[in-house]
């Protein structure tokens, strides 16, 4: 790995505190959570009261009120050094996706009642914008939202939502007619009408539970309207480069940690009289693969 000019004392202060606690919280639970196909609420809670949740909210509203990358960026390697990529998931997106529309939409009275608990990882959230028939075209959305008195009746599907079946929250994408436009409607859980689907099968991330969710004519009041009304997919817009730079720097956390467990096993393992990491043609293929590496880590630094 090429020398790295991105942190500075602070950044590696924070990633040795984090470390301790992935030691100590995470790694012994990394093979139950693939294996239950869950993850143990109970290291929200510990992660949120240690203050490696909700970093970018305001410190008002239980968060670190850091808006500086680099610390979560120090999150995603550490928990990718140890492969608990579906932890690191899910952390993502509370903290790169959910977490900044309530930070930049949310009143006062939602931040408390919603963005704090989330923090303190008491509170798993999660947004709903895919449906059976309609992937990255978002104006394709069927999940309609109809006016009802002073509030809404939602009723639809979504599918691949990340967090679906343990989310307490959920930012629903649907489309408002009175509105001219989609709406941004919070569904909590236990509200009448809106059910868990099925858990959907991956081929990884086995632990990070990703379902589908169904809305029966649920009755969304008023005040669970985030932003204005009709406004969604400006909102969306603004917040998908933040989510897409959160899932290059995973992408890249996660090869360099693979690297390093190949690299450690062709130099432990031994065939013909010799180590693996002697022969010619495994030096070369190692000496591509961390070109590349550096390449693609230097550009999104």
């Amino acid at each position: 790995m090429s020398v790295r000019s991105l942190y500075d004392d602070e950044h590696e202060a924070f990633r040795q505190a984090f470390r301790t606690f992935v030691r100590r919280q995470v790694e012994p639970s990394i093979a139950g959570w693939e294996e239950a196909r869950r993850i143990d609420r109970g290291v929200w809670h510990r992660a949120g009261d240690a203050g490696f949740i909700g970093l970018t909210a305001p410190a008002d509203c239980g968060g670190a009120g850091v808006g500086d990358f680099r610390f979560r960026n120090v999150v995603i390697e550490e928990l990718a050094r140890v492969g608990a990529n579906s932890l690191s998931s899910s952390f993502s997106l509370q903290d790169d996706i959910v977490i900044p529309y309530y930070v930049s939409l949310a009143d006062t009275a939602q931040r408390e009642c919603w963005l704090a608990p989330m923090c303190l990882g008491r509170s798993i959230g999660a947004i709903a914008m895919t449906e059976p028939g309609t992937g990255s075209d978002l104006r394709g959305i069927r999940t309609a939202a109809r006016r009802s008195g002073d509030g809404w009746r939602l009723t639809g599907s979504k599918t691949f939502i990340t967090s679906g079946i343990q989310s307490d929250v959920v930012i629903v994408v649907a489309r408002d007619e009175d509105a001219g436009g989609f709406s941004l409607l919070v569904v909590e859980r236990g509200m009448k009408g809106f059910d868990r689907g099925r858990q959907l099968d991956k081929i990884g991330l086995h632990g990070q539970d990703t379902a589908e969710l169904i809305f029966d004519d649920v009755a969304v009041p008023p005040e669970n309207l985030l932003g204005e009304p009709g406004r969604a997919l400006h909102y969306l817009m603004a917040g998908l480069p933040l989510e897409r730079l959160s899932i290059a720097a995973t992408a890249i956390a996660s090869a360099d940690a693979a690297f390093e467990w190949t690299k450690q096993y062709v130099l432990d393992r031994h065939a013909f009289g010799q180590r693996l990491a002697d022969f010619q043609h495994t030096q070369f293929v190692l000496a591509d693969v961390a070109t590349e590496l550096d390449a693609t880590r230097a550009s999104i630094d």
